[in-house]
């Protein structure tokens, strides 16, 4: 056993071939195409004179999406997947210890009956519980989460024998009781029984949740901008021994307005300085609190990873994939995030390891302090700030078994709280070279790119058995929301000194910093979208051709790169089990976001560049409506949505639909439908990939309707828009 391998991959060699003829054969298509351009307008005749701003537009529109295409091209290099054999591992004594972070920050939006399911489940990891220590972080510091988590401890004591026992393979409590498919499989009358009343149990537990949520609004919640560090050790300091449980800690921060906390990734470092005295864990797993464990043996899955001699000096982190148990089969909003767990990580994953996404990831506590991979941390109070007893444990050895310290008295619970106070981390590395990187609202990217570049590598391990299971956002205007947040987050990286393709390129593999550099610049999809939606309409009203005529051989060409493009996203979604309608659907939601999210999300960060606007965080909304379940589920686009958002999305689809009817009647009326066909189908196209727009706006009548007034709005910017066009 002992030389066995606790892994393998393979490379999918077939697919990688087909991916680079493919490549070759549409890169010589591009190159043909921008001779036409380029040759067309220094060489212009009758019917390819196109005005020069017109150009200029369209063409940085094809560059920019070329440039984009090649970037992409890179997660299709070399595409592996991964089998772990945890049978293989140590013996459970030899395993080392794993600290779970988890993150709330909003008990409106963020019910504490989910996060404690979230607690729950991981606190039953199939790992040996000595070994495991889980931090909720409260960034509320609501009284409300403290008391939740101390019932949740109380439920827990019950439920995770119930678990180890009967060999429970899904071991949150809610998705449990929800679909019981393990209930015909245990067969015996004792187990039924025992299952009886242990879903009574937790039947009292929610009830105890929703009388204290009641309570508390009718008292009104705390302050959550400003409140003083709280840590408390749930169900004692030293039970872990006698009661087979694993430690449970609860960490409020310090905060106050007159002290910026740097969001998420603050609340990061001031866990991994708590946990470093208590716990001091070798491994962290970090999860959002909608983030459930749906397999327990995640944890002995990294580990096949993380402990392989081959790899581990060099591994940062094990990524697993985002999923999400509320996901429709169609999917219209993408809330599945399909691309970039079915398509891009993979991808990654054979050039040096994916990006760092958030949650669902084991990441090395050791990757977070040093900053080079053979390097040892620097162990100096200007770099890790003055606490003696933080700084004692980081001249311990990070690698082995650290059992939560059973000594624990007030005073050393106090210096935690010092370590989490908001004036920690003032004239301190801790977020610029330790930590979580502060800088952008995406400090998951920015700190796995950073990682990258430092030699660390990362492995993507996409189970069969999803390992984490969460909320996906089930409507049109938390999708957006979370859209622009994360845009906002990947251009304030490359508008930094850490741009992937400046920073990365000395740094990283060629082919891993292109795919870096993919993903920071899809905000910057905007630019040709708005460009594509605008300028072939607005030279269509004005009877301008754009491109060839339908009878020149140069029109197959673009003809062939369109359906190209198209073809290769519809081939990858298939090839990872999508269907046409989901391909059809990523599509649409992608365009909405491309003038909306990525717009907004491109703003923000300029604004913030240049001091015009504070950095903001908006927890995404864990609390569902019905009614818009219902719709999306049904898969009808639900229009509530700030008429901020939803004016670009009208405006474009009415543009597009007055230049498809104009081009239409001036087909018929002077026959021109050689000379104008593309652009006529580049307006149908966009019609017919956006219709549900058109069909909010003149067929609905519930309440997902676009409402009349944004819909008049539209007109008038478009009728503003077509009479500016005419002097372009």
């Amino acid at each position: 056993m002992e030389n066995l391998p606790l892994h393998e991959y393979r490379v999918h060699k077939q697919a990688a071939l087909f991916h680079k003829s493919h490549a070759l054969i549409h890169i010589s298509a591009l190159l043909a195409l921008f001779y036409y351009r380029i040759s067309s307008f220094l060489s212009p005749d009758e019917n390819t004179k196109i005005p020069t701003v017109s150009f200029v537009l369209i063409l940085l529109s094809e560059l920019f999406l070329s440039f984009q295409w090649l970037l992409r091209e890179s997660f299709r290099w070399r595409p592996i997947t991964r089998t772990v054999y945890p049978e293989r591992l140590p013996p459970d004594e030899e395993l080392p210890g794993v600290d779970v972070f988890i993150f709330t920050a909003d008990p409106e939006k963020e019910p504490p009956l989910g996060v404690m399911n979230t607690v729950i489940s991981v606190m039953a990891l199939d790992y040996p519980p000595e070994m495991v220590s889980v931090y909720l972080s409260d960034d509320a510091g609501s009284d409300l989460t403290l008391y939740a988590l101390h019932e949740a401890w109380n439920f827990a004591t019950l439920w995770i024998p119930f678990c180890r026992k009967y060999g429970i393979r899904t071991r949150c409590p809610k998705a449990y009781f929800r679909a019981p498919d393990e209930v015909d499989t245990k067969g015996s009358p004792d187990f039924l029984e025992k299952r009886k009343n242990m879903e009574k149990e937790y039947f009292k537990f929610m009830e105890l949740l929703k009388v204290a949520s009641e309570n508390s609004r009718n008292k009104g919640s705390n302050d959550s901008r400003k409140h003083p560090a709280n840590i408390q050790v749930i169900g004692g300091k030293s039970h872990s021994t006698f009661s087979g449980m694993p430690n449970l800690v609860y960490v409020s921060r310090e905060k106050d307005p007159t002290s910026p906390h740097h969001f998420k990734a603050g609340a990061i470092n001031v866990m991994l300085r708590v946990s470093g005295m208590l716990s001091n864990a070798p491994y962290i797993l970090v999860l959002d609190c909608d983030m459930y464990s749906n397999d327990p043996s995640s944890a002995r899955q990294a580990m096949c990873f993380l402990l392989d001699n081959k790899i581990t000096p060099t591994l940062a982190f094990v990524q697993f994939p985002q999923k999400f148990h509320n996901v429709s089969k169609n999917d219209i909003y993408d809330a599945g995030i399909r691309n970039s767990f079915e398509i891009l990580w993979p991808g990654l994953d054979g050039l040096g390891g994916p990006i760092l996404s958030g949650t669902c990831f084991y990441i090395k506590r050791e990757s977070l302090y040093v900053e080079e991979v053979d390097a040892d941390p620097i162990l100096d109070k200007k770099s890790f700030g003055t606490s003696n007893e933080f700084l004692m444990s980081l001249s311990s050895n990070l690698n082995h078994r650290v059992p939560m310290k059973e000594d624990l008295n007030d005073r050393f619970l106090s210096e935690a709280k010092i370590v989490a106070s908001c004036f920690y981390e003032e004239d301190t590395q801790w977020g610029k070279k330790i930590g979580f990187l502060y800088g952008s609202v995406v400090e998951d990217y920015f700190t796995g790119f950073t990682l990258h570049c430092k030699g660390w590598k990362s492995v993507y391990y996409n189970p069969s058995w999803p390992a984490f299971l969460g909320t996906a956002t089930t409507n049109l205007s938390d999708t957006l929301v979370q859209g622009t947040r994360w845009m906002s987050g990947l251009h304030e990286v490359n508008l930094s000194r850490f741009s992937p393709l400046v920073y990365g390129l000395p740094r990283l593999p060629l082919l891993h910093c292109m795919g870096y550099a993919y993903v920071g610049s899809i905000p910057l999809y905007c630019i040709p979208l708005f460009f594509y939606a605008f300028v072939p309409q607005l030279s269509l009203f004005r009877g301008i051709s754009l491109y060839p005529e339908v009878t020149s051989p140069w029109f197959i060409l673009f003809s062939f790169v369109f359906s190209s493009s198209l073809a290769k996203e519809l081939c990858d979604v298939i090839q990872t089990g999508g269907s046409i309608r989901m391909w059809w659907n990523d599509y649409r939601i992608w365009m909405m976001k491309s003038v909306t999210s990525y717009l907004y999300g491109s703003v923000d960060a300029v604004q913030k560049l240049v001091g015009f606007k504070k950095a903001s965080f908006v927890p995404t909304n864990k609390v569902d409506d019905d009614e818009q379940v219902k719709r999306y589920e049904m898969g009808v686009f639900d229009f509530q949505v700030s008429p901020i958002h939803l004016v670009p999305m009208v405006i474009f689809t009415i543009l597009n639909m007055a230049s498809f009817i104009w081009g239409i009647a001036q087909v018929i009326f002077t026959g021109l439908w050689e000379k104008l066909f593309a652009q006529i189908f580049i307006s149908l196209f966009i019609l017919v990939v956006n219709y549900p727009i058109v069909e909010g706006m003149l067929f609905r009548k519930d309440k997902g309707l676009i409402p009349p007034q944004i819909t008049l709005l539209s007109v008038a910017f478009v009728f503003t828009i077509v009479c500016v066009g005419a002097f372009l």
